[in-house]
């Protein structure tokens, strides 16, 4: 009898309905970066904390559940370089290095290596499911983005998650709710459209 484990099955992600070749691969995960850099542009700003309420996290999640972990991985990371290199696509149309707010850029990559991941096993196809992976991302972004606050500002922990946690969890369950009604609708038309092709 064979102890050998057999690895799970990867569930195909919606770019696998538009493609899989490496230039379509490529095509999605630039245009993934695009989205989230275009979402980083709806920007509310907080008179209690340096870092603004966005549409990146929106952005992230939608991109990473649709592309999977690899691509998704692949766009937050481009959108991140990009960035870096002077691209104006940050929070407010803004470009280069953001020491305030960079971890949590740097939590996008962490998040869609999560919610990608999931996304491959078919949390993305079920909203209680799609809720629950989004939220476990949603806690990667702000870690990342919260300890590097607390490093850039030299802050204590309790202050780092009151200006870098707290005011954003309100908004960030919007964006899960939206994310998680939006991928498991996507799935139920794409059936729709392959069962009358």
């Amino acid at each position: 009898m064979s102890t050998t484990a057999i690895a799970p099955r990867r569930a195909a992600v919606l770019g696998d309905l538009a493609s899989t070749s490496l230039a379509g691969s490529a095509a999605l995960v630039t245009g993934g970066a695009a989205l989230i850099g275009l979402l980083a542009q709806v920007v509310v700003k907080l008179p209690f904390t340096p870092v603004p309420v966005t549409g990146q996290t929106l952005g992230v999640l939608l991109v990473a559940a649709a592309l999977g972990r690899r691509r998704g991985m692949a766009s937050t990371g481009l959108y991140g370089l990009a960035g870096v290199a002077g691209v104006p696509w940050f929070a407010g149309g803004v470009g280069g290095w953001s020491a305030v707010s960079f971890g949590y850029v740097i939590g996008f990559v962490a998040a869609a290596a999560v919610v990608g991941g999931l996304a491959e096993r078919g949390w993305d196809r079920r909203p209680l499911r799609t809720l629950a992976a989004m939220a476990v991302a949603d806690a990667a972004i702000l870690t990342c983005g919260t300890v590097w606050l607390a490093g850039v500002l030299d802050l204590g922990g309790r202050r780092a998650v009151e200006l870098g946690v707290l005011p954003f969890l309100a908004g960030d369950a919007v964006k899960i709710g939206i994310a998680a009604a939006l991928l498991p609708g996507a799935w139920w038309l794409a059936g729709r459209v392959t069962r009358r092709g």
